[in-house]
């Protein structure tokens, strides 16, 4: 789980076949496996695919759900670029 990708990277990842990467908090989780489970259903999982969906996630999910799912799902971390 300690890999660390660049927003390009998760960009890729947008597919069922190369998998279904989300962005939230900075953190990356792939929902390809939860596609079928998802309350939501899967097409918002798949509209969001390969973006950083951190505002869309907190304004329908409380911490608990992240806190539920998150390690189950969770692959990596976005990378930081540092500001100069």
């Amino acid at each position: 789980m300690s890999k660390t990708f660049t927003k390009a990277e998760v960009a890729e990842h947008k597919t069922e076949e190369k998998g279904i990467y989300l962005i939230i908090d900075g953190g990356v989780y792939d929902v390809t496996n939860f596609l079928d489970d998802h309350p939501g259903g899967a097409k918002i999982l798949k509209r969001m695919a390969g973006k950083d969906s951190s505002k869309q996630f907190w304004k329908y999910h409380g911490k608990n759900v992240l806190e539920k799912y998150g390690g189950k799902l969770k692959v990596g971390t976005v990378e930081e670029k540092a500001k100069l």
